[in-house]
């Protein structure tokens, strides 16, 4: 691992479990270690599977284990990978429907839209809902809208309580 040390997570929303294996050797191939991801039926979609993976790893890990996933066209997943000294943050979404998006992330995780984006939009929007539509494609708007369902499925996180010690 050269340079600093990012941290992400990756989601796969859903997979075919005849999949299951093969996301794990392409995570462990990035990772340069062996993954072995809990697999867990995703109710949104009876048949498919899901797991969750936090990792730890060089700066732009997230990038590698988006492009190493890219293409396996019944996969839904998210990848994201916090901003660290120096880099911003990022997030990948996949869909089969949609393919791939990429925005650049700030500390707690909000995309950026860039103002060459923005300025764009400003100039090709005659109408209100143009604009909408140019600003709802910058944040990827249609790529959450088909995840949320998957990702309300998500398991209840557990409560940790922190206790002061004196």
């Amino acid at each position: 691992m050269a340079g600093a040390i990012a941290r992400g997570v990756l989601f796969v929303h859903s997979a075919p479990r005849a999949l299951c294996p093969h996301i794990e050797w392409a995570v462990s191939g990035v990772l340069g270690q062996h993954v072995r991801l809990d697999w867990q039926a995703q109710p949104a979609a009876p048949g498919l599977v899901r797991a969750d993976f936090d990792w730890q790893c060089g700066q732009g890990t997230g990038a590698r284990l988006a492009s190493a996933l890219r293409g396996w066209e019944h996969l839904r997943y998210e990848v994201t990978e916090d901003a660290s000294r120096g880099y911003d943050g990022a997030r990948w979404l996949h869909t089969p429907d949609l393919g791939i998006f990429h925005a650049v992330t700030d500390v707690v995780g909000n995309i950026v839209v860039p103002e060459d984006r923005v300025r764009a939009a400003l100039e090709y929007a005659r109408e209100p809902q143009v604009m909408v539509d140019l600003l709802d494609l910058a944040i990827g708007a249609a790529w959450d809208e088909e995840l949320e369902p998957f990702r309300a499925c998500e398991p209840a996180q557990p409560q940790r309580r922190l206790y002061a010690v004196s």
